[in-house]
């Protein structure tokens, strides 16, 4: 019987349960998938919360990789047997088996297992936008990227080393600095003890970075903008400390001319040719070794809440994955 963790009203990770559920037939455009691994991702702990607010009763989790059962009609690009992962769409990846909009799935290249690829999408994807379109690095940049022993930071370090580009990751413990360095990121911050616009300053000679990539929210900001460079780019891409507050506008102005955006993947990747073009980039980078994967940690899909009690008290370091 298939399963899935149904949110019936918001809350801490107690409201995460697992419950069985009937999974039909698909209709035109979808396909009915039994998912083999599922990412965990910190954006999830927002739909738990009611932080990103949805009707209840609902489903949780965007990203897992599995196997296509069946296809409706009108799905011509995969078929039964294919392997397949994706990440967005509405939410509802907690689960074992799946219908879903056909259009969000892309093969699962030979070379790349499903665990590895459940660690991929919605991370790697991420990295693809921030680094390739957002702020384009064309190599050569010094950078800072926030959280850099997360499970989007360490692709992100990997991705900044095949481009030829200096990241500066700030990390919260000895642990996640080796981790981090280990992983291609050039300098480390331990923000813990450290003062991380000082140090930043210190590392570019007091010039600043043109780019920082905050997941933080309100407990970096406004200190990131003073890590920038005239005309320098605040990318904000997650809250994981809380929104960052309303400001002034006229901040930018005062800081030197800079730039502000708050993106999400669900609009880069909105297109099947658009999300086909980043996952076609990015597993190339996997399969030519300089991306590498893995799940460091894992839970029974039933054990959900504990996962996400892991995740939130920052005790995890790199991709987490529920196993059906």
């Amino acid at each position: 019987m298939p399963h899935a963790i149904r949110l019936q009203a918001h809350g801490g990770p107690e409201v995460l349960t697992l419950q069985e559920v009937t999974v039909g037939e698909p209709g035109p455009g979808e396909a009915r998938v039994r998912h083999t691994a599922i990412g965990l991702n910190y954006i999830d702990t927002y739909h738990r919360t009611g932080q990103y607010p949805q009707s209840l009763p609902a489903g949780i989790g965007l990203e897992a990789a599995g196997i296509v059962e069946a296809v409706g009609p009108g799905v011509d690009w995969i078929k039964p047997g294919d392997r397949v992962a994706y990440s967005g769409g509405a939410p509802g990846s907690y689960a074992t088996h799946r219908v879903m909009p056909a259009e969000r799935l892309v093969k699962i290249p030979d070379g790349i297992d499903d665990v590895t690829a459940a660690t991929l999408m919605l991370k790697g994807l991420t990295v693809q936008y921030l680094f390739r379109q957002t702020f384009p690095l064309k190599g050569g940049e010094t950078i800072l990227f926030h959280a850099a022993a997360g499970g989007v930071g360490l692709i992100a370090c990997q991705w900044a080393r095949a481009l030829n580009v200096t990241m500066i990751g700030t990390v919260g413990s000895d642990a996640k600095a080796e981790l981090a360095k280990a992983n291609g990121c050039a300098h480390t911050i331990i923000y813990t003890r450290e003062d991380f616009v000082a140090r930043t300053k210190e590392l570019t000679g007091g010039k600043g970075v043109p780019v920082v990539y905050d997941a933080i929210g309100k407990d970096t900001f406004p200190q990131s903008l003073d890590c920038l460079s005239p005309r320098g780019m605040f990318v904000s891409y997650g809250s994981s400390s809380g929104p960052v507050p309303p400001f002034n506008i006229m901040l930018l102005a005062q800081k030197g001319s800079l730039y502000a955006t708050r993106p999400t993947l669900f609009t880069y990747a909105a297109t099947r040719a658009s999300l086909t073009a980043m996952a076609d980039e990015l597993f190339a980078l996997v399969l030519a070794g300089k991306i590498k994967s893995e799940a460091r940690q894992t839970f029974a899909l039933k054990d959900a809440a504990e996962a996400h009690r892991t995740l939130e008290s920052r005790a995890t370091t790199g991709a987490t994955v529920l196993l059906p």
